[in-house]
């Protein structure tokens, strides 16, 4: 069983578990979107002990989640799951704790590191362009991109931001964007 040296952030016990079913690591929860101060503070000296890894369900409350724990800690590492791959077999919201240990193995071993002072790559015109903004297929296409580049669902408005804080090169973007139109006409 693979060990992650960094700790999860996960918003419950049931993600806890699942996770250490798939992965030797430690975790912490936040227990909701309303992370209380001593929880954040916990995350942030644990990030500068042993590093943590955001690790959130791909809904709403994970993205709050995830952009809470992110303010507090900049330099922290994101892991993503697409929405397919946290879908309960019975009734009830997406979450990691629905996910198949393949799935979070592949998750953690795809890791992105938050960088604010990196360029800006690709411009919201080439975002225009690929039709991923303003366009009926747009939303569709974000979703094939963030799960293809696995860096999750994003609107418009936040794809560009996304893309450079994870580093995203043209050359990745252009061929992914390429992929995901030939596909759509092969349909």
């Amino acid at each position: 069983m693979k060990r992650i040296k960094e700790v999860i952030v996960v918003e419950g016990k049931d993600d806890t578990k699942r996770i250490q079913m798939a992965v030797d690591a430690d975790t912490i929860e936040t227990r909701g979107s309303a992370i209380p101060d001593e929880t954040l503070e916990l995350i942030e000296q644990l990030a500068q002990q042993r590093g943590i890894i955001i690790f959130t369900d791909p809904d709403f409350s994970g993205e709050k989640i995830r952009k809470t724990v992110a303010a507090a800690v900049p330099n922290a590492k994101h892991a993503f799951l697409r929405k397919d791959q946290a879908v309960p077999d019975h009734k009830g919201s997406l979450g990691v704790e629905h996910a198949s240990s393949q799935a979070i193995i592949e998750a953690l071993s795809q890791v992105y590191t938050e960088d604010e002072d990196s360029p800006e790559l690709i411009s919201q015109a080439e975002l225009i362009a690929a039709g991923l903004m303003g366009s009926p297929k747009s939303k569709h296409r974000r979703q094939l991109l963030g799960e293809r580049l696995g860096i999750g669902y994003v609107n418009g408005k936040q794809l560009q931001h996304r893309l450079r804080m994870f580093g995203i090169t043209p050359e990745v973007f252009e061929t992914t964007v390429k992929e995901i139109i030939e596909e759509e006409r092969n349909e």
